[in-house]
């Protein structure tokens, strides 16, 4: 009761802050959860919206993320984590942008129209927008960068969400059309997520080009040394009004715990995906608070199909039946989530199919399905990088034992986790963070030749679906043609998804004006042009 009180609670007040409720509305929400007439009027009376306020300039941002390497990068084809999409967001600006309901507006696209059945979209670009070394920005910029998504040379992880586009046409200097195969109607959508920054002409013929951060965006590179720490300033030349903080730092603090401690005592000003455990020291504290955002991120274990033991369709089956669903989520998620049925669409989706039959955990039905398949062990790679990834592993191996699986939980540092051991073993955990669109997920995952189909899984005709339900603009139809997929995808892939859950991060009270993008942690990155610091 406590942990639903206190989500309900957040959730409420989330709302709030966002104009969703009106005051009253809001007073009597708490009240109902079970909280006294004082109680729930100091909450109304504390929550305010911080975007009414006026903007103060300066001060320096210390924002620290669950993980860095290596591996970190500037170049926008290649990111994958929510370090990078935050970076990325400093220094680049993409054609459209996100509203806090998943709707776009204007960004380095002044405007833009689409024809009659989706196959075409026209961009009217800003005027007067210089990169950071003084370039002007032009249609060449804009073509040059929509073309490395294309073609099956491309290494973009968005490739596949941008298969239907046959190519980018340049108009006159300031204005581009996107000429496409099939329709798609949430284009200008998805080239509002992280991979579709804008960058220079011919930036990738230049291999110093990422090093120096060059893009159009509110900040200048001052330093980045992957794995260590990256240090941002303010654009003094920037496009259009802000950014309001003087420089950022952002890098990786591995240890959950760490990290809060780094929140509560003032080294850090924000931190990514706080454990839920750590909300009541959050709270306590008297300079920081939680932000959660209902989402549809999810932590998933993967079986690769090509690979044992995934190749064995029984002992997949195996690990989907014996998950306890709803114990993982009272316990792991503390109630702040949904179940999940092994596809990605989740519950906000407008294209979740709700009559799909929830799958519950069948112990009996998993050890036959083991015994069928003559595995009697096995192991899965883990690690703290993802919100609840150990635990639901060790969830996992203790229900293995019951039916006869000696289920080894093999738990790897966060730092590395993503390039060391993620796809790069037969049975691993991974996590996604949501998507504007539920067909954006089941693309990536889903669709046969996508670069992130982790499981390897192949099914012609969900393949046919995707394109299909693209050109579909009847609504009923197009949910019928996602109960398919999503069945289709829970049935045959090897990606088991017990959860989706909010977004749970941690910030300093002195932080305003922060977006409320649930595409990923903070924001979905889209922070550092539009926070100030209250000093």
């Amino acid at each position: 009761q406590d942990s639903y009180q206190a989500s309900e609670v957040r959730r409420m007040k989330a709302a709030y802050e966002r104009c969703e409720l009106t005051r009253r509305d809001f007073l009597q929400g708490l009240m109902a959860t079970g909280l006294t007439v004082a109680t729930a009027t100091a909450i109304v009376t504390g929550s305010r919206d911080v975007r009414a306020m006026t903007p103060k300039q300066g001060g320096r941002l210390k924002v620290a993320f669950t993980q860095h390497g290596p591996t970190d990068t500037l170049d926008p084809t290649l990111v994958t984590d929510s370090i990078s999409y935050a970076r990325g967001r400093a220094h680049q600006n993409r054609l459209v942008q996100f509203n806090d309901d998943f709707t776009v507006r204007p960004e380095l696209a002044k405007s833009w129209e689409t024809n009659s059945d989706a196959t075409e979209f026209t961009f009217e670009l800003q005027r007067g927008v210089t990169f950071h070394d003084g370039k002007t920005l032009t249609a060449d910029d804009v073509i040059y960068s929509m073309q490395q998504h294309l073609g099956e040379n491309s290494v973009s992880i968005g490739r596949a969400l941008v298969s239907m586009v046959k190519e980018w046409k340049k108009i006159d200097s300031h204005t581009v059309k996107a000429v496409l195969n099939s329709p798609n109607a949430d284009l200008p959508v998805i080239l509002g997520t992280f991979n579709f920054k804008i960058v220079q002409n011919n930036a990738y013929d230049n291999p110093n080009y990422f090093n120096q951060g060059i893009g159009t965006g509110p900040f200048v590179l001052d330093e980045l040394k992957p794995g260590v720490i990256h240090k941002a300033k303010r654009n003094p030349n920037y496009w259009r009004e802000g950014p309001w903080l003087d420089e950022i730092h952002t890098f990786g603090i591995g240890d959950p715990v760490a990290r809060v401690n780094a929140l509560v005592s003032g080294e850090v000003e924000m931190i990514a995906r706080l454990d839920r455990k750590a909300i009541p020291q959050i709270e306590a504290a008297e300079h920081t608070k939680v932000v959660s955002e209902v989402s549809n991120r999810f932590t998933e274990l993967v079986l690769d199909l090509n690979t044992s033991p995934g190749n064995n369709p029984d002992f997949v089956t195996a690990m989907k039946l014996l998950m306890p669903r709803k114990q993982m989520l009272r316990s792991i998620l503390k109630g702040d989530g949904a179940l999940g049925n092994d596809h990605p669409v989740g519950p906000t989706y407008a294209m979740n199919c709700e009559t799909l039959s929830q799958r519950v955990q069948d112990l009996d039905k998993a050890r036959f399905h083991l015994k069928k398949s003559g595995i009697t062990e096995a192991v899965v790679d883990t690690s703290d990088a993802a919100v609840g990834g150990v635990d639901m592993c060790i969830f996992a191996q203790a229900e293995a034992s019951k039916i006869g699986l000696d289920l080894q939980v093999n738990r790897n540092p966060s730092d590395g986790y993503w390039g060391a051991i993620y796809r790069k073993k037969p049975f691993f955990m991974s996590t996604w963070s949501p998507r504007p669109t539920g067909h954006m997920l089941l693309s990536t995952l889903g669709q046969s030749d996508a670069p992130y189909n982790e499981s390897h899984f192949k099914s012609d005709r969900l393949d046919q679906l995707l394109v299909e339900s693209m050109a579909e603009t009847d609504t009923s139809k197009r949910k019928e043609m996602f109960c398919e997929m999503e069945q289709i995808f829970a049935d045959g892939a090897g990606n088991i998804i017990p959860w989706h859950q909010s977004i749970v991060d941690g910030i300093s009270t002195k932080v305003k004006g922060m977006p409320r993008v649930a595409l990923n942690s903070l924001s979905g990155g889209e922070w550092p042009e539009f926070v100030w610091l209250d000093s």
